[in-house]
């Protein structure tokens, strides 16, 4: 198993025995788990992602720490747009919508004023870092 994956699962064990709260670098942000059917396999997937509410929505941010490429669960969501989220000790259905201009830059600007490691992000990269809402489904 490969760095990425053994950090995420201890990441979500976390998150599970403190109703959603994690310590260490995350200690002040808010996460979810998201949960997606991967594109090519159709195995499902869950990753914890960094959040905020926007009304209703929840916008997450596909930065994968300013790498060049994007993270695996934004191609999974972008095959397969519904979802499930795991926030704090709740799980509910959503839909995941990519934003487009100018939406995409202002939610981005917004995240980045919460957490700055996204302003960081973007620094790193040539690519335009995506940002998905997440509408909760009845």
């Amino acid at each position: 198993m490969n760095d990425v994956k053994d950090w995420n699962k201890k990441v979500i064990k976390e998150f599970r025995a403190n109703d959603g709260k994690v310590g260490g670098p995350f200690v002040n942000m808010t996460l979810l788990l998201l949960h997606t059917t991967g594109a090519k396999s159709g195995l499902r997937r869950e990753n914890p992602v960094a959040y905020m509410a926007d009304g209703e929505r929840l916008v997450i941010i596909a930065s994968k720490a300013g790498a060049p490429t994007n993270p695996a669960w934004y191609y999974n969501l972008v095959s397969n747009p519904e979802v499930s989220v795991e926030v704090g000790t709740e799980q509910f259905q959503a839909l995941a919508t990519i934003t487009q201009e100018p939406e995409r830059t202002e939610l981005f600007e917004k995240m980045a004023t919460l957490y700055p490691g996204f302003a960081e992000y973007s620094r790193k990269t040539t690519r335009i870092i995506p940002v998905v809402t997440l509408t909760r489904l009845s």
